[in-house]
């Protein structure tokens, strides 16, 4: 028998793995590992450490350092569960963060204070809280890993308090300063572009994912399904959206519809000249050969015509809270922006743009007033007020 389970106490059940002969002493090689639940929970524990020894992915508990388990959790959880930029995001936080100064620390003896000493050092280190707390949900979940692997008992991160992130202020841009940026990008090759981003509320991974086939000019709409993703080396990656909401269709303005069919004829004939035609399935958004815009060189152009207009710099992710910022003061319904933005609730809506709110908020009562108080009291309202 290469295991078996042992019930111990009512919620408690010991798992009895036989690792075979110890070459160099002759005798039996076994590993007791408790398991709290039930009885089918410890066997479906025994059934996953078996297959870890069949494997080779079997680490003794107690014996190995955070640094052998981060490692171990890199490969055999982050890599296979998370898109290759999360990945490279996760891997990036756990070398240059986690290991230099924990990676020696014995896996079972991880307290909460080791945590919340790293997170205050890192604080000190200039490190923004946002960033600290970013640090703090990756351990976390690494170490959820290790307590469903049976390599904890418990999550030591869920002891510690992260940094509050403070909200970052929102930069946007009226219509005034929306339209004075465009002039400025009008003669570059990225009007096309920023137009869409201004006029849509779309991702800059969104856009620079879109085709030719992902825009009906009929209806005038866009089919929102991929993101484009740069990652370090070098390659690009198309991935579906994250969330039902996240894939949507936007219906253009009139005038961003025309924008782009006149951008995919000047396009066509670019195409035509390299003997290289334009096919539906080719990026809207892209070199001139077709291959993938690099995001960062984007977000520098965009920087660069902000400040040639002498507007107020923002991020190209403004552009977004720009788009929505003034929809919502023209009284467009939330909702509607929700749906645009391919938010998962109009509560994020809500919460994301609650600056908008004191304008709308002073409207809505006024328009109250209008349809509901009598004739009388406006008059006397009006007299003395």
């Amino acid at each position: 028998m290469r295991g078996h389970v042992i019930k111990r106490y009512k919620d408690s059940y010991t798992i009895v793995l036989n690792l075979g002969i110890d070459p160099s002493t002759g005798k039996r090689r076994q590993q007791w590992i408790s398991v709290k639940g039930t009885k089918r929970e410890a066997e479906k524990r025994l059934s996953d450490l078996l297959h870890q020894l069949d494997t080779g992915t079997f680490m003794k508990p107690g014996r190995i350092t955070l640094a052998e388990y981060l490692e171990r959790w890199l490969k055999d959880y982050a890599k296979p569960n998370l898109t290759p930029r999360s990945f490279e995001r996760y891997e990036s936080i756990v070398r240059v963060h986690f290991m230099p100064t924990l990676s020696g620390i014995p896996l079972t003896q991880l307290r909460p204070e080791h945590l919340q000493k790293h997170y205050t050092a890192k604080l000190n280190d200039g490190l923004s809280a946002r960033t600290v707390k970013y640090h703090h949900a990756v351990i976390h979940v690494a170490l959820k890993t290790a307590v469903k692997w049976g390599l904890l008992s418990r999550n030591p991160a869920d002891a510690v308090s992260a940094p509050r992130a403070r909200r970052t202020e929102m930069q946007t841009w009226d219509e005034d300063q929306l339209a004075r940026f465009l002039e400025a990008a009008k003669d570059t090759p990225y009007h096309s572009l920023f137009y869409t981003a201004l006029f849509t509320g779309m991702r800059r991974s969104e856009l620079l994912a879109l085709r030719w086939q992902d825009v009906d000019f009929m209806l005038g709409q866009v089919y929102v399904n991929r993101s484009l993703h740069h990652l370090k080396d070098g390659s690009y990656l198309f991935t579906e959206p994250k969330s039902a909401k996240s894939r949507r269709t936007i219906a253009l303005p009139p005038s961003a519809t025309l924008l782009l069919q006149q951008y995919h004829e000047m396009r066509k004939l670019d195409r035509d000249i390299l003997g290289r035609p334009l096919g539906d399935g080719d990026l809207i958004f892209s070199t001139l050969d077709g291959k993938p815009l690099r995001p960062n060189t984007v977000t520098r152009a965009w920087t660069t015509l902000a400040a040639r207009a002498s507007l107020k710099v923002i991020r190209l992710h403004d552009a977004r809270h720009t788009h929505a910022s003034i929809m919502l003061k023209q009284g467009i319904h939330p909702k509607i922006v929700q749906e645009r933005l391919g938010h998962s609730s109009i509560g994020i809506t809500l919460d994301t743009y609650s600056h908008v709110a004191p304008g709308l908020q002073e409207a809505a009562a006024n328009r109250f007033d209008e349809l509901v108080v009598p004739r009388r009291e406006k008059e006397a309202i009006e007299k003395f007020g």
